[in-house]
């Protein structure tokens, strides 16, 4: 390890994520490595630094660790999450302890755990095989919705090119097993093992229709093609929203980049978070540790 780079939500009360990002770079650099420190939204920034930079520090919660996710692909750079907030899946350590351990962690400690990413592009009706369209990188979820609030949206799905669902619906969400325990949740689907590489496509609100999500293999490609004199948009990661046109597809498949996570704690840890999430466990299994956002 020679470069590591700190993150940090700029938003966090006091200015405390910079603070806690210059305190981590101190530590990085008292312990001989290069170091930068950059806003998590501050995209050229981080960009700039990112082709050789071993770990990445995020410092904030898990919309922080989403940004960074999508900031470090291509690079196998690792991703460790710095705890500024409520229970969060993705973050890793509070900022006391990221201080205390973080030689440790330079020295080698840890493993890497990884999470599958979603690619996605929207192509348009007169697009040919010549053209490009886009890419958009997702670790949770790509979610195409209704574009004015009160009416549904009118979306064709094929799954491989075949057509498995034509639905009106508030909307859809393709997710990963890191989004799993998002938006998807919140909508009835499944909980998926956090290093599973399978696909979840669940339906939002569907009129007179099943809600059931399915689980589909790795290797699927999903399409959701807006219906004549549609209007929606469509997000990343619950974070960057764009219009679709009538007519417009959103396609989705497995990305070849995946989301590497430096880990401390006991792989078993997930799932004593999702009990808590869940209240599945009594008061005294109650945790203060997760998410700013």
């Amino acid at each position: 390890m020679k470069k590591i780079g700190c993150t940090y939500h700029p938003k966090l009360p006091d200015d405390a994520g910079r603070r806690i990002a210059e305190e981590l770079s101190a530590i990085a650099a008292q312990h001989g490595m290069e170091t930068w420190v950059a806003p998590a939204w501050d995209e050229a920034a981080t960009a700039e630094q990112m082709h050789d930079t071993d770990l990445l520090l995020c410092v904030g919660g898990d919309g922080t660790v989403l940004r960074c996710a999508r900031s470090a692909v291509p690079h196998p750079t690792l991703l460790l999450g710095v705890n500024m907030g409520r229970l969060g899946f993705l973050t890793e350590l509070d900022a006391a302890t990221a201080k205390e351990r973080l030689p440790e962690i330079i020295d080698g400690a840890g493993y890497v755990e990884e999470r599958a990413m979603l690619h996605a592009e929207v192509v348009r009706p007169e697009d040919n095989d010549a053209d490009t369209p886009a890419r958009h990188d997702a670790l949770n979820d790509i979610v195409i919705g209704r574009a004015t609030l009160g009416r549904t949206v009118q979306v064709t799905v094929r799954i491989d090119a075949a057509v498995m669902a034509e639905l009106r619906a508030d909307g859809v969400i393709v997710a990963t097993a890191t989004g799993s325990t998002a938006y998807s949740l919140s909508a009835g689907g499944p909980i998926l093992p956090p290093e599973s590489s399978d696909i979840l496509f669940t339906p939002l609100a569907p009129h007179l229709a099943s809600r059931n999500s399915v689980v589909l293999p790795p290797s699927a490609v999903i399409e959701v093609q807006l219906a004549p004199r549609q209007q929606a948009t469509f997000s990343i990661d619950g974070e960057r929203e764009l219009d679709l046109a009538a007519g417009e597809t959103v396609r989705v498949s497995l990305s070849p980049h995946t989301a590497r996570f430096l880990r401390l704690r006991p792989r078993t840890d997930f799932y004593q978070r999702l009990a808590r999430r869940l209240s599945w466990l009594g008061h005294d299994g109650a945790d203060t540790e997760g998410s700013a956002e």
